[in-house]
């Protein structure tokens, strides 16, 4: 069997991968695992916190509830996602999520293949200025929807 370069294991609850955490616009994310055909990690979305409509051109991408609501936009379709719900977002569908709650939400995301996500949150963790993380962001096989 080839290696995927996903080391076998458990990511404990609470934290995250080689205790990697990022702060992207108001958002905390924990990586719980990379590959080169996966890429996961957990969100902790404070209230009013949202990502702006964007496309994956090259990657499907799913987010398992945990805690809270989202609302999203899948396409032209507005929806509403529980603890225990999957949210499927092909590539190509122009997607988007907010936490319009009063509480904070907790969400377990994975991206198939990784692409160059991690090092997109690399680049984003502490990065206020949201023109430039749409700048980042595309260079990083992500496009935000204007």
């Amino acid at each position: 069997m080839v290696g995927t370069g996903l080391a076998a294991g458990i990511t404990r609850a609470g934290g995250g991968q080689e205790a990697v955490v990022w702060n992207v616009l108001g958002h905390t994310y924990y990586l719980k695992a990379n590959s080169e055909n996966c890429f996961c990690f957990e969100t902790l979305d404070p209230p009013g916190t949202f990502v702006p409509l964007h496309i994956h051109p090259k990657q499907d991408e799913f987010i398992y509830m945990l805690e809270g609501t989202f609302d999203l936009q899948l396409g032209e379709a507005k929806v509403q996602a529980k603890p225990g719900d999957l949210v499927r977002m092909p590539m190509g569908i122009p997607h988007a999520y907010f936490n319009n709650t009063g509480s904070a939400t907790r969400a377990l995301f994975w991206v198939s293949p990784a692409g160059k996500l991690k090092e997109l949150f690399d680049q984003l963790h502490e990065l206020a200025d949201i023109e430039e993380a749409i700048r980042i962001s595309a260079l990083h096989e992500v496009e935000f929807v204007r």
